[in-house]
C-alpha cells in the first residue's frame, strides 16, 4: 500500500511566507529557505512552495529563491505561482523544483496541461484547483481565489486528468485557514471518480481532522501551512498520530 504524504505548504509573498484566513488578511510566518529545511529535516514527504501573488502580478516566480530552497531540501518539492509556458517550467527545474503547479493558466490554456506532461512526464506536474461552494456548487477560482468562474470543480478535475496531470491539489476556498477540517465530502468524490492522487488542502485545524482526510476524504496527501509554521502540529507526532489510526506513513 502506498503511504500517505504530508506536505507543509509554503506560500510566498515578496520573498517570505505569509498565511491568511479564506485567501485573505496574510500575516507574515517567517523565512521561507530557514523553514523548508526544518521541514525537511523534521519528516515532512514533500514541500510545496507557492508565489501566490505572481499570477495576480503578472510576474514569473522567483526562481533564486527556488534555487536557494532546492539547496536545502533532499525531499520532492513542487513549485507554482505565475506558470504559463514550458519556459518558464524549465528556469524552475534547472534552478532545482522536482515538480511544478499550475493553476490559473491552465483554465486560460488546457492545452497547456498536455504540452507539459507530453515534454515533462505527467509525474512532474500537478494542476492545483481553488474551489468554493457558490448555491451548493463547487465553483473553480482563478487567481489566488479573486476571480470565479462557471467551471465545476469535478468536471474540470476530470479534464485534468485526462490532459495528463499527474495530480491533483485541491483547495477548499470555504475551509482555508479555518481549522475546521478538510472538505471531504468532496474530496472523497475526487478520489472516486479520478485515478491520480488528490492532495488535500485547506482546513487543517489538529491531527484528526489528518486523519479525517485520509479515512473520510480518502486522499493521497495532506497540505497544510500555519499548523505547521505556528508549531501547532509536529510532524512527528502528526505522523505517529496517523499510524496509530492504521493510516500507512513514512516515518
Amino acid at each position: 500500500m502506498l503511504t500517505k504524504r504530508i506536505i507543509p505548504c509554503l506560500d510566498i509573498k515578496n520573498g517570505r511566507t505569509v498565511k491568511g484566513v479564506k485567501f485573505v488578511g496574510l500575516q507574515d510566518a517567517g523565512d521561507p529557505v530557514e523553514l523548508a529545511e526544518v521541514y525537511s529535516k523534521a519528516g515532512a514527504d514533500e514541500l510545496v512552495f507557492l508565489d501566490i501573488s505572481a499570477t495576480e502580478e503578472k510576474r514569473r516566480t522567483l526562481a533564486n529563491l527556488v534555487l536557494r530552497v532546492a539547496e536545502k531540501v533532499n525531499i520532492p518539492f513542487t513549485v507554482g505561482g505565475g506558470i504559463s509556458s514550458i519556459k518558464d517550467v524549465d528556469v524552475l527545474l534547472q534552478n532545482g523544483a522536482d515538480k511544478i503547479s499550475i493553476n490559473s493558466s491552465a483554465v486560460k490554456n488546457p492545452k497547456l496541461i498536455n504540452d507539459l506532461a507530453g515534454k515533462y512526464g505527467s509525474q512532474c506536474i500537478t494542476v492545483a484547483i481553488d474551489a468554493k461552494q457558490i448555491n451548493n456548487k463547487w465553483k473553480v477560482h482563478l487567481v489566488g481565489g479573486k476571480v470565479q468562474t462557471e467551471l465545476d470543480l469535478f468536471i474540470w478535475a476530470k479534464e485534468v486528468q485526462e490532459r495528463g496531470a499527474g495530480e491533483i491539489l485541491f483547495t477548499s476556498m470555504d475551509h482555508d485557514g479555518t481549522k475546521d477540517g478538510f472538505a471531504n465530502e468532496a474530496l472523497s468524490k475526487l478520489s472516486e471518480e479520478l485515478t491520480i492522487p488528490i492532495i488535500a488542502s485547506g482546513g487543517a485545524g489538529n491531527m484528526q481532522h489528518f486523519v479525517d482526510a485520509f479515512k473520510k476524504g480518502k486522499s493521497d496527501a495532506a497540505l497544510a501551512a500555519s499548523v505547521f509554521h505556528f508549531k501547532e502540529i509536529k510532524i512527528i507526532d502528526l505522523k505517529k498520530e496517523l499510524k496509530d489510526n492504521k493510516i500507512p506513513v513514512r516515518l
